[in-house]
């Protein structure tokens, strides 16, 4: 099973439920880091790093002694990574999205690729764990081709976290299309809630089942409470404000580990998850809910 861990925004407590839970399956896990602008995953895991591989964006070579500069590549690009001018075509390598469409529609056969680097994929294991995480270059604008390399490392054989960017916007969606259940974390504020409603609906255009992971619980206010029940979206952990698990984070501490309570709740959860996962029915309010009183 895929179960991807998302959020409308950062700061929610995405990258502490996606490590613990990882911990918490009692069997082997695969944990990708799709947060490829800053994966954070392995501050806590402490992975070690077996393999490391770039990846890229293939972008169009054009031969100028067989172009006729006709300007069928320019008018297929949707993303003006191709311009004619005069008797040449011009390409603009950061602005190509590596769809090979060029390739396809030069009558002359002009256009061959290339492979531009834009990252590295990392491969290694955390005990049972085994992680991958994408790190995508400094000033390199395009973060889903590096994230669709991490996700083609999945093992789709066995359970498979993603730890999504923040957001709702490319990267989000790339991270979370395919999976089988998506866990959406928030905080009990107006801040939280609006972002929980704009990845609410970004999952469901997708098609997705999707469940509320409520962090800081006890901080806010019901709002998030009343919006779950009358969208019939199940909270399957609310965890409350500790200053125990803030310590440990910043320690790079996993809340399981510096807080015992934790582990077994954490182990709950993992199994609602997997029984959720394997009904493969839409989450209800009246479902079991789990509370860490810790």
């Amino acid at each position: 099973m895929i179960v991807t861990i998302a959020s409308g925004k950062g700061g929610t407590g995405k990258t502490t439920l996606a490590v613990n839970l990882a911990l918490s399956f009692g069997r082997p896990v695969q944990l990708l880091d799709c947060d490829v602008e800053a994966p954070n995953d392995h501050l806590f895991l402490r992975p070690r790093i077996t393999a490391s591989n770039p990846a890229g964006i293939p972008v169009p070579r054009i031969d100028p002694e067989v172009c006729s500069a006709c300007g069928d590549c320019a008018a297929l690009c949707q993303f003006n990574a191709l311009a004619v001018l005069q008797d040449r075509v011009l390409v603009f390598d950061e602005l190509c999205h590596g769809c090979g469409g060029c390739l396809l529609v030069c009558p002359e056969g002009a256009v061959t690729e290339v492979l531009r680097p834009i990252g590295v994929v990392e491969r290694g294991h955390a005990g049972a764990v085994r992680v991958v995480q994408g790190r995508l270059d400094v000033g390199e604008p395009q973060s889903p081709p590096l994230i669709r390399e991490v996700i083609r490392h999945a093992d789709r054989d066995g359970v498979v976290l993603i730890d999504a960017p923040p957001g709702t916007s490319c990267p989000m969606i790339n991270a979370v299309r395919g999976s089988d259940l998506v866990l959406l974390v928030t905080e009990p504020t107006p801040f939280g809630l609006n972002d929980l409603t704009l990845a609410v609906e970004a999952v469901r255009a997708l098609g997705l089942p999707c469940a509320v992971i409520l962090n800081r619980s006890d901080c806010g206010d019901r709002r998030v409470h009343e919006y779950c029940a009358a969208e019939d979206i199940e909270i399957l952990l609310e965890i409350p404000d500790d200053r125990r698990i803030a310590e440990a984070s910043t320690r790079g501490e996993c809340a399981v580990d510096a807080v015992p309570e934790l582990r077994p709740v954490f182990e709950r959860l993992a199994r609602r998850i997997e029984e959720v996962v394997a009904d493969a029915q839409p989450m209800a309010m009246e479902g079991v809910r789990f509370r860490a009183d810790i």
